[in-house]
């Protein structure tokens, strides 16, 4: 004879006790709204905003030269991350970089992030709390503001 607890436990599905339900839940933030994961989206648009900003500069004051257009990026996410905890492409979609508990990255933070950022790769990768591998390395959060 079958017993009625095993047939209910493989009939509820599978056991979710240590899986997030969405971004960020295991990090104690909230599901949407002010201080929640920022999403793909937003992140996106920022990421184009700041980017544009540099070949803007980089095209007025060194021709172009993608390693300098690069490096303008660069300067811009460390000083603006470091000091104000966000980039302009951040603060106009809405978003900021923090620590854990609140509290802007400091320089050392946002240039390790920058340059990771940089890269392109660590920051398309993440977990499933969407927090690339250049935010888990310096143990920031983008939220949303």
């Amino acid at each position: 004879m079958v017993d009625r607890k095993d047939i209910g436990s493989w009939l509820s599905g599978p056991d979710t006790s240590g899986i997030s339900r969405y971004p960020g839940e295991r990090l104690g933030l909230p599901e949407s709204g002010p201080g929640s994961i920022a999403r793909a989206g937003r992140r996106i648009l920022a990421i184009m905003i700041d980017w544009g900003i540099a070949l803007l500069i980089s095209n007025f004051a060194f021709g172009g030269n993608s390693w300098a257009t690069l490096a303008v990026f660069a300067v811009e996410q460390t000083l603006l991350v470091g000091t104000l905890g966000y980039s302009i492409g951040h603060r106009a979609m809405g978003l900021a970089v923090v620590k854990p508990g609140g509290g802007v990255p400091g320089p050392l933070a946002a240039l390790v992030r920058a340059v990771l950022l940089c890269l392109v790769i660590p920051a398309v990768i993440f977990d499933p709390d969407q927090r690339g591998l250049h935010d888990k390395a310096m143990n920031t959060l983008l939220i949303r503001r």
